[in-house]
């Protein structure tokens, strides 16, 4: 009897403590998720509307939102290469309730170009998509392939007309390193977007569109463009879109790429429980969103959300060749190396 006693004492303690273990394992899953914002949110996207990160930032705040409950009010406010929306929000009342997005690598070279006087450090980083550069020309290009479009550069230096959403822009960066690796020269129009520009290059106004491939996907599809070189190590499939895209290094074997990451980023200086709640849902509730996952098939990108240093280790390549390459050709008024970025090996 003494011996039950004795076993029945045990085993209440160990319920005890794996009941108090759960309970704090509970109260904590809950204070990671515990921040309810009062009022709507504004998503501040600083690039034109119906271009690749006004597309990405609208699908996933209507995901996000549903965990916050509350409405993510999206409002585009594009200028001065994406620094402009970013201001406004790097400017308000760190309370949470402004945000900005776009491709890391933008927020990384803001203060190398003089542009806005932010770096990385100031933010916190919430992936959702990797999305790769696609060379493309209208269906009735004289251009076939990504070689007889170099040849045609070095034939007209300086006269093709080469659309993007602007310097800074993934389409400018794109083809500021094709430049860099072949020497070739161009004549730049800038447009308020991606959409805008593969506007223009399918009706005509431009030759080249080297824009990201949520951007151009519809076009593709709908034969109205010509996809002839996607910047990333491997070929490219598109659903719905017939012939693979080759890689660049099918004729440049050293280029050198790198994912682009886009992103929601919050200021820092907002209450812990803002971040902690959103790390929360971007890595349980979003990283399991089948939605998102589908969109991004449709779409030709990677649906890979991530937060912290691991979403720093991802996106950080592309941002240190694009501020490195713009120091490299001039156009930087600040060193990287001083502000966090070293030289690529």
């Amino acid at each position: 009897m003494r011996d039950f006693i004795k076993s029945l004492v045990v085993m209440v303690i160990a319920c005890g403590f794996v009941l108090g273990t759960m309970s704090v394992e509970i109260a904590s899953a809950a204070g990671e998720n515990s921040w309810k914002p009062e009022k709507p949110i504004n998503l501040i996207v600083p690039w034109g509307a119906g271009g690749a990160t006004d597309g990405v930032s609208r699908q996933t705040a209507m995901v996000v939102e549903g965990f916050l409950g509350q409405k993510i009010v999206i409002v585009n406010q594009p200028g001065a290469s994406g620094s402009v929306g970013t201001k406004t929000v790097l400017d308000m009342p760190k309370k949470g309730l402004y945000w900005t997005a776009g491709a890391v690598k933008d927020l990384g070279v803001y203060k190398v170009q003089g542009l806005l006087d932010t770096t990385l450090a100031d933010w916190h980083i919430f992936l959702n998509f990797a999305i790769p550069n696609v060379v493309a020309v209208r269906a009735d290009s004289p251009y076939k392939d990504f070689g007889e479009l170099l040849e045609g550069f070095k034939a007209n230096p300086g006269k093709i007309l080469v659309a993007t959403a602007g310097v800074n822009s993934a389409g400018h960066t794109a083809i500021e390193m094709i430049k860099t690796y072949t020497g070739i020269d161009y004549k730049h129009v800038s447009y308020d977007g991606g959409n805008s520009a593969v506007i223009a290059t399918v009706a005509g106004e431009c030759d080249v569109v080297p824009q990201l491939s949520k951007e151009e996907v519809d076009m593709l599809k709908a034969g109205k463009l010509r996809a002839l070189a996607v910047l990333a190590d491997s070929p490219l499939s598109i659903d719905g879109y017939d012939q693979e895209i080759p890689s660049v290094k099918q004729w440049i074997p050293d280029f050198v790429t790198a994912p682009i990451y886009f992103g929601i980023f919050v200021p820092k200086g907002v209450p812990q429980e803002v971040v902690d709640t959103l790390t929360g849902i971007w890595n349980t509730s979003l990283a399991a969103d089948q939605g998102l996952k589908k969109y991004a098939a449709q779409n030709a990108m990677i649906f890979d959300p991530a937060t912290g240093d691991a979403a720093m280790k991802k996106a950080f390549p592309m941002v240190q060749l694009d501020a490195w390459m713009k120091f490299d050709k001039g156009d930087a008024v600040v060193d990287p190396s001083t502000i966090g970025i070293p030289r690529p090996k």
